[in-house]
């Protein structure tokens, strides 16, 4: 009786979030968490074949979905928190959105997004039988601390998941070693050098298992790359799933395990997110082509190079919440040979985190190219901002210290570049999102 009560109140919670066009995300599952603790034990118990936790600091929402994506294509009915909202009461409230008035959950599969701290918690009520981790990059100081914070609570989860298959990034030494305790582990990654040549701040610098300084025969980007440690033999795994043939004109592409994938995706960091939900998908025994196809009609999520246009001006918008994929980014921007206008929101609020000296870990320097005519910036902490790109020596007639998104991408927008690209924070996602479409639906 407790667990269907929790089932009407939180129904009640999201029909009514959706008329105040809210997401209605997280509270539903907070009302239904008070009412029966146990909820997600219970409705978790329904799921007929996999469920799949995904985690990492970078590229969760996206493995997730590309996951989602290719489960539903293939014709299974899936629980997923899509939006992102990946903590208890988020992939609580996933759960009560599928979930019938008498208490029963009827699906397939789970592919749930779940936060690298909270993921502990998580596990007390669920047992993933699969775990993809995408990667580990310094991440919300303030709430998250060091690396080896982060690294120390996902592996308070893993023991308590001890049968689950991990799927990891082999590429990233500090994902990787996650393995080395494991009894079931594959691995993804690319061999082949890039050539990226980034020069950006790294974590990981140092082995593992014995504390030494990793060498590294090439990087792709952050820490991730061709690494061994010259002690104790921690190495690279070689990946059981293996990008190969990469191309990253416009959109990207790449062969594995036979098969090749044009992905609708910029970015070669979605290779990575890609590759994850190929080995996961494999795993599970879905047909080839069948993941290739799902992985081919992924459409991103909101904020994921999302393109808008306004006043005939096409405008790229991007999601980045840390120095690793604050230089994901400025990539994407500089890999555009046209002119652009760039936008950088910044918020503190508490999704955020509070603390944002982690912008002097980014490498905006990469903006002093000459293809980027002017760079605005907005949000709360829009004149932190503009002193840091000030320090990267770009010219200050170029820099204009904003704080009105609206304006803010209005001014980009009669810029005299080609394109415009906004990069914003987590807070101001959106909000801002919500801005563009109103702003195309003005200037058709």
């Amino acid at each position: 009786m407790r667990k269907i009560l929790a089932v009407w109140a939180a129904k009640l919670a999201i029909a009514g979030s959706k008329l105040l066009g809210k997401n209605g995300s997280s509270t539903p599952g907070t009302i239904a968490l008070k009412i029966c603790p146990d909820i997600l034990t219970r409705l978790s118990g329904d799921i007929e074949k996999d469920i799949v936790a995904v985690w990492g600091t970078n590229g969760k929402t996206t493995t997730n979905n590309m996951i989602l994506t290719v489960l539903e294509n293939q014709g299974s009915t899936v629980v997923c928190n899509k939006v992102g909202s990946n903590m208890l009461s988020g992939v609580v409230a996933a759960f009560i959105n599928y979930a019938t008035l008498s208490g029963r959950v009827k699906a397939d599969y789970a592919c749930l997004e779940m936060d690298e701290a909270y993921a502990r918690i998580i596990l007390k009520y669920i047992t993933p039988t699969k775990i993809v981790i995408t990667n580990l990059f310094r991440d919300q100081m303030d709430r998250y601390g060091e690396i080896d914070t982060t690294i120390q609570y996902i592996k308070e989860a893993l023991g308590k998941a001890e049968d689950s298959l991990l799927v990891l990034n082999g590429d990233d030494p500090l994902t990787a070693s996650l393995g080395l305790d494991h009894k079931n582990t594959v691995y993804y990654g690319i061999s082949e050098n890039l050539g990226l040549n980034l020069n950006e701040t790294r974590e990981g610098r140092y082995c593992r298992v014995c504390g030494t300084e990793l060498k590294y025969d090439f990087y792709q980007y952050g820490q991730l790359g061709k690494y061994r440690c010259e002690k104790c033999g921690f190495k690279r795994p070689t990946p059981d799933y293996d990008g190969s043939n990469i191309t990253s004109e416009d959109y990207v592409s790449f062969d594995v395990k036979g098969a090749h994938v044009d992905l609708p995706c910029k970015g070669i960091y979605n290779i990575y997110n890609a590759l994850a939900a190929y080995a996961f998908a494999d795993k599970c025994g879905i047909a080839q082509d069948k993941i290739v196809d799902g992985l081919q009609k992924y459409k991103g999520q909101s904020g994921r190079m999302e393109e808008f246009t306004i006043k005939g001006k096409l405008v790229v918008f991007n999601l980045a919440k840390n120095p690793a994929s604050f230089n994901r980014s400025i990539s994407n921007v500089l890999a555009e040979k046209r002119t652009k206008d760039v936008v950088i929101g910044i918020n503190d609020n508490d999704p955020d985190g509070n603390d944002v000296s982690w912008l002097w870990d980014v490498d905006f320097e990469q903006l002093c190219d000459e293809s980027v005519k002017s760079c605005t910036t907005t949000g709360i902490r829009s004149k932190d901002m503009a002193v840091r790109l000030k320090y990267c020596d770009i010219p200050a007639d170029k820099i204009t210290t904003g704080g009105n998104v609206k304006d803010d991408i209005m001014n980009a927008v009669n810029g005299s570049g080609e394109r415009v690209y906004i990069v914003v924070n987590y807070t101001l996602l959106f909000s801002t999102k919500k801005i563009l479409k109103e702003l195309e639906e003005e200037y058709k």
